[in-house]
């Protein structure tokens, strides 16, 4: 799999892109990220990549002539799957958004910044939009990390478990059952004695039944949906 990030500031995807599960994927071969840096694509003499917005407010807008030739620069050594912006107006980044997106092939990622990209780029070269929530970053550059990050992670071989990333919260619509480890009392504090009987049957009944008594208490909108499908 391949992930092209294009970005105004790129020096703010490089520390989490080299640590933890993606570096692993990366060194794994598993997975190719390259981050673009808009600058080096604009056509501008004073090096600008954004402008004024039409209309008379206030902020500056990232102008779509280094985005169309980055993207075009890029589209012309191969075939991307998904244009993907990061936007507080997009859909709502989801664990199925995830799980469909660790199919594919290529993809991009353009990081919004300022007041966002002109609305050509939008309409011209996006393909899908999402927002990580109903809040204002300073930058794209956050939300494209965590969906990178959520994606990478069920690329096949990167996890060490091969079901660790089919049992994590959302999937199936539930959050994760509550987790232990040893020592098996602290402070007084007991491991739930199902956790300890060796008996896989039992166990599995049990995540299962806390993981369901967990999202109907934390997230009522995930229990209906949970709900509706069984």
């Amino acid at each position: 799999m391949r992930i092209d990030i294009i970005s105004a500031v790129p020096a703010l995807l490089e520390s989490p892109l080299n640590h933890s599960i993606v570096k692993r994927a990366i060194d794994k071969k598993l997975v190719e990220i390259h981050v673009h840096d808009l600058r080096d694509y604009t056509e501008d003499k004073h090096n600008k990549i954004d402008n004024y917005p039409y209309g008379g407010e206030p902020g500056m807008v990232l102008t779509p002539q280094p985005i169309f030739s980055c993207i075009e620069q890029l589209q012309s050594e191969r075939d991307y799957d998904e244009l993907i912006f990061t936007a507080p107006d997009g859909e709502v980044f989801k664990q199925s958004h995830a799980n469909q997106l660790s199919l594919k092939k290529n993809i991009v990622i353009l990081c919004g910044h300022y007041k966002g990209v002109d609305q050509r780029v939008r309409d011209e070269l996006i393909t899908k939009e999402f927002s990580i929530g109903d809040y204002v970053l300073s930058g794209g550059e956050i939300p494209a990390l965590a969906i990178t990050d959520a994606v990478v992670r069920l690329v096949p071989g990167v996890l060490g478990d091969a079901e660790s990333a089919l049992n994590d919260s959302f999937q199936d619509n539930l959050l994760e059952a509550p987790v232990y480890t040893r020592p098996a009392e602290f402070k007084g504090l007991k491991v739930p004695d199902v956790l300890l009987s060796g008996n896989h049957q039992k166990v599995a009944d049990w995540k299962h039944e806390q993981s369901v008594k967990r999202t109907k208490e934390r997230r009522k909108d995930l229990y209906k949906k949970f709900k509706k499908e069984h």
